[in-house]
């Protein structure tokens, strides 16, 4: 599917530093780092930072992070180096040139004086005359070379156009995922490859770049499906490889539309922050277009990075399902051990919320475990950690209690008579663990001719401030026997 088949596979993620990773730029980084890994190749990054209105170095710097946070360790760019550097484009402007300059001199492109005055009239006349071919009339396509030269030596001002051979048939791309794309040829015109400002185009500068690079694989958006023509042509005139093209699926929002705001959150730093693990996150979209066998949900990095196939990218839109991104967290979630929940969820999210001194831990660590147990099948996302712990961080005469709680399970009968019994069965016990707790709790709606829940919820709501929580060993085991106490004697007022 491309000239260099037996070259060892060199991929590359090219963002434009424009603003953050989107969910779909994110995408593509992660199949081009699984298809280099799956492969044995290299993964390239390179900053496209043409664009001097809108690139900057702090969108280069979120990109970065974006990238380091997704886990996606490139072998060669920023921060890395490598042999075919600099990787940031503005920093290449010379081998554009240089590349540009060299087709001029083999009569492969030539200068172009046409002002924009003109190509505006002309297209205004091709369209009254209702032409079939509307683009560039080649104007200067034949001036003498020599005349050209002095033209340009003189001042004038000029862009330089490739030459699309006369005798150039049909592009055909193979493409990895649609198979065979036919674009005419009539459709080509002497497209601008740099610019009267000494910019290059975009088409001419990727190409310049991934045939310097050695890129073998280009996989992108299919949004770029109709740039690639003109791209093939820029490769036959340097004499290039043609690479293979592998156009994957926009990503759509539930209504089948365009993925944006108005569907949720669209950067990679928005689901960071909002507490994604970076694995769960990295295997949701990979599956959003591809899938090893069309039954597995949890995939690893690891198996990721050993089974991707271009062969198994969908060509059909891919459509962003939060429900299902939630799910795959949450199952990232439960396979941690208690210690690792501990470790890269729970303590990092209450330093973060300022719950915990940053640096510190104010617990032993068994306490954490137990913490992590009781939150961790409850936890969806890595924030949720944050409300369900914060009845632990809170003094115990501000606890802030759920009125809606208040008024179903302390206002009513029998719930002074529970809280009463409770504190009596907890105020000397020993040990304070949450199996001796609710040993101790156990008999006490027997005794009262109660409901379990008449007497536990109350409990419950009294130390926590609501109706829901872990087991309610778990919740006074870690809230500690004093607290426990306090908030029961608490709310008794708040009973009938």
């Amino acid at each position: 599917m491309s000239n260099n088949k037996n070259a060892q596979v060199r991929v590359r993620f090219a963002p434009s530093p424009t603003g953050k990773l989107h969910v779909g730029g994110a995408r593509t980084a992660i199949y081009n780092w699984a298809f280099a890994r799956a492969n044995g190749g290299t993964f390239i990054l390179r900053i496209d930072d043409t664009d001097p209105t809108r690139s900057t170095e702090e969108n280069t710097q979120v990109i970065l992070r974006a990238m380091q946070w997704l886990g996606l360790d490139w072998d060669e760019g920023p921060e890395v180096g490598g042999a075919y550097g600099p990787y940031f484009q503005t920093e290449r402007m010379g081998l554009y040139r240089e590349a540009a300059e060299r087709l001029v001199a083999e009569g492969k492109a030539y200068y172009c004086f046409c002002s924009p005055e003109k190509l505006a009239a002309d297209r205004e006349e091709a369209a009254k005359r209702h032409d079939s071919f509307q683009g560039y009339r080649r104007t200067c396509r034949n001036i003498d070379p020599s005349e050209a030269q002095a033209r340009v030596d003189a001042g004038e001002p000029y862009t330089i156009r490739i030459k699309v051979p006369d005798d150039r048939g049909d592009v055909i791309v193979p493409d990895a995922v649609h198979g065979n794309v036919t674009f005419n040829a009539k459709e080509l015109d002497d497209f601008i490859i740099f610019r009267s400002d000494g910019t290059p185009t975009y088409n001419f500068a990727t190409v310049v770049d991934d045939a310097a690079m050695g890129i073998t694989h280009i996989i992108r958006g299919d949004d770029h499906l109709s740039n690639t023509p003109r791209q093939v042509v820029v490769y036959e005139a340097l004499g290039a490889p043609t690479p293979t093209f592998a156009h994957i699926s926009m990503i759509l929002g539930s209504d089948g539309k365009k993925l944006s705001k108005r569907h949720g959150a669209t950067s990679v730093e928005e689901y960071r922050d909002a507490g994604y693990l970076s694995d769960a996150f990295v295997n949701y979209l990979a599956l959003l277009g591809w899938a090893p066998d069309g039954e597995s949900t949890v995939i690893s990095r690891e198996r990721l990075a050993s089974e991707f196939s271009l062969d198994h990218v969908s060509k059909n839109p891919a459509i962003m399902d939060p429900k299902k991104l939630d799910f795959i967290n949450a199952e990232y979630l439960r396979a941690m051990s208690d210690e690792q929940f501990a470790d890269e969820v729970l303590v990092p999210q209450l330093h973060a919320a300022d719950l915990e001194p940053v640096g510190e831990c104010t617990h032993e660590a068994s306490w954490y475990d137990l913490l992590s147990a009781a939150l961790k099948p409850r936890t969806t996302l890595s924030s949720d950690v944050v409300d369900q712990a914060r009845y632990l961080y809170t003094a115990d005469d501000e606890l802030e209690y759920d009125q809606k709680a208040v008024k179903k399970w302390l206002a009513k009968q029998g719930a002074r008579e529970a809280l009463v019994a409770a504190k009596g069965a907890l105020a000397t016990l020993e040990p304070w663990t949450p199996q001796a707790i609710e040993e101790a709790l156990d008999p006490i709606p027997e005794q009262l001719g109660l409901g379990k829940g008449k007497v536990f919820q109350p409990i419950r709501v009294a130390c926590v401030g609501r109706a829901v929580s872990p087991g309610i060993g778990d919740t006074l085991a870690l809230l500690g026997r004093d607290h426990t106490l306090a908030r029961i004697e608490r709310a008794m007022e708040l009973t009938i």
